[in-house]
């Protein structure tokens, strides 16, 4: 059975905004290689576009860059969204019956599988589908924007912490 896991870089005031702050060399390497090890991904639609910035090379890309969509390629998507009529490459459209999908993905596949979007992670937090949740917390303040959690915190438990790079703080929880 496959684990449902939310994971996103945010603020010290629980803001997520990637356009804030970037991951440095070590933080990139770690998204990189943990990419590389995930059975798939489950994107809300406003994630996935932001992240089909990946599935075209750039000039101006260094390696790791390359390195991070190669492996972002290779992973299958699974795509929530009732406006989009198709999705790219190794990629699946799901419009109808979230829950449903995400179950039949869980009791499926193997391994991991992340979710991306803090509105679609609140989705399934509520159908309680979400098994692990990492916050890789930044020395930023926001100060407004998009909250990590879209509604009420669920309750939860930590089971661990660490550091990753130079300044981020990866928090674990697992529902308590």
């Amino acid at each position: 059975m496959a684990k449902l896991v939310f994971g996103m870089n945010l603020s010290l005031d629980g803001y997520v905004d990637y356009q804030e702050f970037a991951p440095d060399p070590v933080l990139f390497r770690h998204w990189t290689e943990h990419v590389r090890e995930l059975t798939g991904s489950v994107y809300g639609r406003r994630m996935y576009e932001i992240m089909r910035y990946w599935d075209e090379d750039h000039p101006e890309w260094k390696a790791e860059q390359r390195e991070f969509a190669a492996a972002w390629r290779r992973r299958p998507k699974w795509v929530v969204s009732r406006t989009l009529k198709s999705v790219g490459p190794n990629a699946t459209l799901v419009e109808d019956d979230l829950e449903a999908a995400i179950r039949d993905l869980k009791a499926r596949l193997v391994g991991e599988i992340t979710v991306s979007g803090p509105e679609l992670a609140q989705s399934l937090t509520d159908l309680g589908l979400i098994d692990e949740y990492r916050l890789y917390l930044h020395p930023v303040v926001l100060g407004g924007g998009k909250p990590f959690f879209a509604g009420p915190r669920p309750p939860l438990r930590l089971v661990v912490t660490d550091r990753i790079g130079e300044d981020v703080i990866r928090l674990t929880y697992v529902p308590a």
